[in-house]
């Protein structure tokens, strides 16, 4: 359970206006002329451990830079301005202290490492780029720049797991005011950042961006089945499947044609990477294969639980997830007959809803537009609350980030039977927990110490009762005997029983020893 904490509380969320998600902030304490009543609007990185519940606030350093050279030392530059120390140079930056930095020429997750490997708390990073929503109250350094119609994500570039501090994105109408403060009138501005707690009640969703042909999902999507299942009307799973927008790749052209060919459909629309050309399987296959599962769940997973879709895909990639059968309808109708779904049905929702071959799909334009809203970069990507789930995604991490997201009192039953549990497959079908505290398989240990007493009091008891016997029956066996010989009686005449009388000598025959 703890490293299921880390691991959520490892992650920073996106910023948005639902009470139930995470939410975030950033103010101007110092000077009071920069301060908002509601803050400053920002992005939040989807890397770093951000304090939930907690803030940071500290003195801002700006440093002219972008931040890039790993193997530099920036802590004697910046602004405001310091004294000399005894090294004759401009003292280093006193923590604990946010640094801020431009954006632009390497990544965020390098920026914000350098920024961390600096001593800064956290780290802020200023847009140099106008927002086209911004009009007239952002202007770009550069003239002719053209400004960017949406809003960037600070995204994890695959190597942000060793970051450890926090970091925002500023944008650049709010970011250059203080900028231009702090560089040229010296001053001081400090700045506060904090993070809210989710906000969880009795019910719990959670979702998953994966592909058909993604190795990592793979074991959750086999065996979370029964877990969706057994938490029951508490929570609720959406699946999402990761689709390349082809426009945006420069797979399809001005004039419609398909320029990635076999990786996309509708005219290079929409696409995926093939997992192996050589295999057979392109890239128009999986995004087929994602419009069928999303059909799949759009009519059958309503109830928010879906179990005809886990026994769908579970089913699918036990029969059809290699090169042979991961195109073949015979193996895909298979699939659906054992997990319960129509195919007919489904064939039906993948028509209605733009088909392949050309125009718009509008499921797999939701799927585009729901992804640039949550900032997915990563497959697979897990959102429990709308939290983001880094890490390894086995079903037991899975199952208690849920469970974690309950408000206190309201969890299911199979959370608190089977929360913390090694063996969850079996604890979901039985109900409790091989090995847990409290469960059927184990003892208190007063009741095993009161157990060991009555056994053996019962075998010390079991032990009397066998030596009575035993001595009863020697007792009866030595009556039985004596009573085969007659007793003996001195007063009785021993003629008669043949032994010569004590004065009778002279009628011996004795030997002669003479």
């Amino acid at each position: 359970m703890q490293l299921i904490l880390a691991l959520l509380l490892a992650v920073a969320s996106i910023c948005r206006t639902d009470a139930r998600e995470v939410t975030s902030s950033l103010e101007v304490i110092l000077p009071p002329a920069f301060s908002t009543p509601d803050g400053y609007k920002h992005k939040e990185a989807l890397f770093g451990r951000p304090p939930y519940g907690g803030s940071i606030q500290a003195n801002v350093y700006y440093i002219d830079s972008h931040l890039c050279d790993a193997n530099a030392d920036y802590s004697r530059g910046g602004h405001p301005t310091r004294d000399v120390d005894e090294s004759g140079q401009m003292a280093r930056w006193k923590p604990p202290f946010i640094l801020m930095m431009n954006r632009g020429n390497c990544t965020f997750v390098e920026k914000v490492r350098n920024a961390q490997h600096a001593g800064a708390s956290a780290a802020l990073i200023a847009d140099t780029t106008c927002l086209c929503s911004a009009g007239d109250t952002c202007q770009s350094d550069d003239a002719m720049a053209q400004c960017e119609s949406k809003e960037p994500i600070m995204a994890d570039d695959r190597s942000g797991s060793d970051v450890i501090i926090p970091s925002f994105l500023m944008y650049k109408q709010d970011a250059d005011p203080i900028k231009d403060s702090i560089t040229v009138n010296n001053t001081v501005v400090s700045m506060k950042m904090t993070w809210a707690l989710p906000r969880p009640d009795s019910r719990v969703e959670y979702s998953l961006w994966t592909t058909p042909k993604n190795i990592v999902s793979r074991p959750l999507l086999q065996n979370f089945g029964e877990v969706a299942k057994a938490l029951d009307n508490h929570a609720t799973f959406i699946p999402h499947m990761y689709i390349v927008d082809g426009t945006w790749a420069g797979c399809s052209d001005s004039e419609g044609y398909d320029v990635c060919s076999s990786l996309c459909t509708n005219k290079g629309k929409y696409c995926a990477s093939a997992p192996d050309l050589r295999s057979g399987i392109s890239g128009a296959d999986i995004v087929k294969e994602s419009l069928r599962r999303l059909c799949i769940w759009e009519e059958y997973g309503k109830d928010g639980i879906g179990m005809p879709w886990w026994n769908y895909v579970s089913s699918f990639i036990d029969r059809c997830d290699d090169e042979k059968f991961f195109i073949d309808d015979s193996c895909v109708k298979d699939a659906m007959k054992d997990g319960g779904v129509d195919y007919d049905t489904v064939e039906n929702c993948m028509a209605n809803s733009g088909g392949l071959e050309e125009g718009e799909n509008s499921m797999l334009e939701k799927e585009l537009s729901g992804r640039d809203e949550s900032g997915v970069v990563i497959v697979p990507s897990f959102f429990v609350n709308d939290t983001p789930l880094r890490g390894a995604l086995s079903s037991i991490e899975v199952f208690e980030a849920i469970c974690a997201s309950f408000a206190p009192g309201s969890e299911p039953p199979v959370c608190m039977n089977c929360n913390n549990c090694g063996d969850l497959k079996n604890c979901v079908k039985f109900g409790h927990c091989h090995g847990a505290k409290g469960s059927m398989d184990t003892v208190s240990m007063p009741v095993f110490m009161g157990t060991l007493v009555f056994l053996v009091i019962c075998f010390a008891i079991l032990g009397y009762i066998q030596w009575r016997r035993s001595q009863d029956q020697m007792n009866a066996q030595v009556r039985q005997i004596m009573a085969e010989y007659m007793p003996i009686d001195k007063n009785q005449n021993v003629e008669s029983i043949g032994i010569p009388q004590d004065d009778s000598d002279d009628d011996l025959d004795l030997p002669d020893f003479s």
